[in-house]
């Protein structure tokens, strides 16, 4: 049977939980065979600026961080699981990508 692997990534891991649930309970009202979430490595993105706007002064610097917290769920290809896999409302700044194998 296919398989369809689900990798979900954002910035707010409460939010990848949410739909990780949301998943979840598509897989066990369905019938099918789910693993995951398996938590990826958080990427973190961080930006170093200068305090000070005009080059002046000391040099100071402040550091901005972004972390992108991944997800990855693997489950069966039903054709009504994936009916409502589709329908899942995902937030705007979370990422789905639904890849099937075999």
């Amino acid at each position: 049977m296919q398989q369809a692997r689900v990798r979900l990534a954002g910035t707010d891991p409460l939010d990848l939980d949410d739909i990780c649930a949301d998943i979840g309970e598509i897989a066990t009202n369905t019938g099918v065979a789910m693993s995951g979430p398996i938590p990826l490595p958080t990427k973190k993105l961080e930006v170093p600026t200068r305090k000070s706007p005009d080059g002046e002064g000391t040099a100071t610097w402040e550091h901005w961080e972004m972390r992108v917290h991944k997800r990855l769920i693997d489950i069966d290809a039903d054709e009504r699981a994936l009916r409502q896999l589709m329908r899942i409302q995902v937030p705007s700044d979370v990422s789905i990508e639904i890849v099937l194998e075999d």
